[in-house]
């Protein structure tokens, strides 16, 4: 994939706000997070895992916020209601992993997405349908026209694309999260934070499921 494509996906991934922000108090609020978790080992000297997690899955959840926020008004109030708790548990974290990174002094994002997964024996091949443009570099995330459908949704059919796109979002975050903490070089603070997210995505996983099947609906094909 050429860098530009993979450029422009990081850029759709996330919005200018939640960026801005985040630059500015990540280490704060990265490091107020972690103390918050008194039991987290703190990171040393950060491993090409530790630092590729870290900027990939900020990215990936910049999407998820991202989708969260875009979600219309119209859709039920169980569905708003679990949108507002993806945007507040993902902004958490996403401080987190970038307090960390600013505090290494490395960059928020990757010039090469997934490249740690490589090193890390779990190497991630994005696939899309074709007539969904450029392919996501990483999995589980929504291509532009499906962000765009989204957004042109209301009512019902808006809170069933929403809970789609999520399942699948949330289970390529899980492929990343197991990566991580299942690879040698990651610190115990990675291999912490990304069993949380294992244990916290695959509840809403199983909750979003249950909340499809309630309107009829089922999951998208997995990527």
């Amino acid at each position: 994939m050429a860098d530009f494509p993979r450029r422009r996906w990081l850029l759709i991934a996330g919005s200018a706000c939640v960026a801005v922000l985040l630059v500015a108090v990540g280490v704060a609020v990265g490091i107020g997070v972690e103390h918050h978790r008194a039991s987290t080992p703190p990171i040393t000297a950060p491993s090409s895992t530790d630092v590729g997690f870290a900027q990939d899955m900020s990215a990936h959840h910049d999407q998820a916020i991202l989708m969260s926020r875009s979600l219309p008004s119209s859709a039920d109030a169980e569905t708003r209601n679990l949108a507002s708790l993806i945007i507040a548990q993902q902004l958490s974290e996403v401080s987190t992993l970038r307090g960390w990174l600013t505090w290494f002094g490395q960059p928020l994002t990757s010039e090469h997405p997934m490249s740690w997964m490589t090193t890390s024996g779990h190497m991630h091949t994005a696939t899309v349908a074709p007539s969904s443009g450029d392919q996501p570099p990483m999995p589980g995330m929504a291509s532009v026209a499906e962000l765009a459908k989204l957004t042109g949704l209301s009512g019902s059919a808006a809170s069933i694309f929403f809970l789609q796109l999520m399942i699948r979002h949330h289970k390529g975050g899980l492929t990343m999260a197991q990566a991580a903490y299942n690879a040698p070089d990651a610190a115990p603070a990675t291999k912490q934070l990304a069993m949380a997210m294992i244990g916290d995505q695959g509840t809403e996983i199983a909750q979003m499921t249950l909340m499809l099947n309630a309107r009829g609906a089922a999951p998208l094909a997995s990527q």
